[in-house]
């Protein structure tokens, strides 16, 4: 069994020089979760490894081309024998948005288009995973999709969940809470 070592950013400046990062920890692929600015990833560029990401709600700048990360938004994406999916954005919390937002019901018809995969990757949590009842409520849809397709591991940013009360586990799905930046093994 081959274990894929990830470095994954999320919503704030990872304070890290990326470069050195990926080789010093023998990455093998990078993944952003949204909520960042093209300084936060200042030396992407120059790594030579897989990149996915998704965007977040903060995300205006359309940034990925630029760090040749492929944009998993609703695609699916195969790599080293695993099948990733993404999501961008969070619900909508105000009219008038240029950010990635979406209604609950706009969000269930496209969440619901998206195949089983091994991980899915996501700016926002599901409902009840790591989220709250202010504006970083979770996807309805997206707790739904982890009680039925049962994805290996989940990853997101977004919330500013309780260390104490956060939730690392959702039925067969292990969750994975990033902000900054976070080391991740996955079995593939």
């Amino acid at each position: 069994m081959a274990t894929i070592r990830t470095l994954v950013i999320a919503d704030t400046d990872p304070q890290i020089d990326i470069p050195k990062t990926v080789k010093k920890e023998k990455i093998d692929l990078v993944i952003t979760l949204g909520d960042l600015t093209i300084w936060d990833l200042e030396g992407l560029d120059k790594v030579e490894v897989p990149k996915i990401g998704v965007y977040g709600n903060h995300d205006v700048v359309k940034y990925m081309p630029q760090f040749g990360i492929e944009d998993l938004h609703c695609k699916t994406w195969n790599f080293m024998g695993l099948k990733f999916a993404g999501f961008e954005g969070c619900p909508e919390y105000r009219k008038h948005k240029v950010e990635p937002m979406y209604s609950q019901r706009e969000a269930k018809d496209l969440i619901r288009k998206i195949p089983h995969v091994d991980v899915f990757i996501a700016h926002c949590p599901p409902t009840n995973v790591n989220d709250d009842e202010t504006i970083h409520k979770g996807w309805i849809e997206l707790e739904n999709y982890l009680a039925h397709e049962n994805p290996k591991m989940l990853l997101h940013g977004h919330t500013y969940p309780n260390p104490d009360k956060m939730t690392t586990q959702y039925y067969d799905t292990k969750i994975v809470y990033v902000q900054g930046y976070k080391i991740v093994e996955i079995e593939a």
